[in-house]
Parts: C-alpha cells; structure tokens; sequence
C-alpha cells in the first residue's frame, strides 16, 4: 500500500473498505524540521543531521480509520527563500497542509485558536505527536464522497494558502 518513502503501519484495507487518497503538503521555513516530522511518521526515522530539501522530496504513508483507510500523499517542501518561487506547484490541489515552525514562535498557537485550525505540537525527535497529528488530519478530512479514481466528480475545499476560490478535487474513492 504505502509508496516510496517506507511501509504502511497497517495490515492493509478490509474487504468493503472505503480507500481515500489525499494529498498532504509540509510547509514552513528552512531548517523547522519538515522533513524530519514526515520522515518519523513514514518510516519511524529520526535523523539529527538532516539534509535540507532541495525543491520537494515525495512519500506516501496510510492510516487505516475504523472503515476507511486513508493514503497521505505528502509533499515535503524546501523552505529555504530560493525555492519559493515553486511552493505553489507543489501544494495546488492539496487537500490538507502541515505548517511546520519553531516551537519558539508563540503567535503560532494564537494563529491557530483564531482561525479554528487543528494545532499540536509535536517532535520528531522524541516522535511525541508525530503519528497523532497525522490521523487528526486524517479523521477530519471529508471520506463521505465516494469517486472515481480520476477524481472528476464533486469538489470540496482544498488548502487554500493565496485567497483564491477553492476549485480543488477530493481523491476519495471507495474499493
């Protein structure tokens, strides 16, 4: 089930199993830990001297939820200023996002209560928080709009980083 990047954490879908597929992006500046969170949740790896992401680096990772198993496609994005010119390539259609920061900026956390968006702080280090914040995310996307693989059918709001009208497709499909 799980792509490059590692192995799932699940024995897999049930029979009559919904599968939903969404895209994930990482986002925040450089040297946060961004690869390092997605690296600890897709394969259970915590690297001190972690290289710095040139453009984005691609993993897959499911999380299986009562009826529905739910494959994160995740896009970890370079943070550093000479790459974000190409950030909006990489999140364009994403369905959820994962702003990464230093724990050091407290606006953060206000940000977050004030525009009612899922907040946890997490390390990749200790792993504390890492699968958690991954299956908040996965049980608060929509799973009740079944598709085809293409994705043409229905629409739902996808990560909407530049005010612009939400027209992403969900990639939800039922097996």
């Amino acid at each position: 089930m799980a792509g490059r990047g590692g192995t799932a954490r699940s024995n897999g879908p049930a029979a009559g199993n919904k599968i939903c597929q969404f895209k994930l992006v990482l986002l925040g500046e450089s040297a946060v830990g961004k690869s390092s969170l997605v690296l600890r949740f897709v394969k259970g790896q915590f690297h001190e001297y972690q290289e710095s992401t040139i453009g984005a680096a691609f993993l897959t990772q499911t999380v299986c939820l009562d009826d529905t198993t739910v494959k994160f496609e995740i896009w970890d994005t370079a943070g550093q200023e000479r790459y974000h010119s190409l950030a909006p390539m990489y999140y364009r259609g994403a369905q959820a996002a994962i702003v990464v920061y230093d724990i050091t900026n407290t606006e953060a956390q206000a940000y977050a209560e004030d525009n009612s968006l899922l907040f946890m702080e997490t390390s990749a280090k200790t792993a504390m928080n890492v699968n958690e914040i991954f299956m908040a995310i996965a049980k608060k996307l929509p799973k009740n709009e079944p598709q085809n693989a293409g994705g043409t059918s229905g629409r739902t709001r996808g990560v909407d980083l530049q005010e612009t009208s939400p027209q992403s497709r969900s990639q939800c499909c039922s097996n």
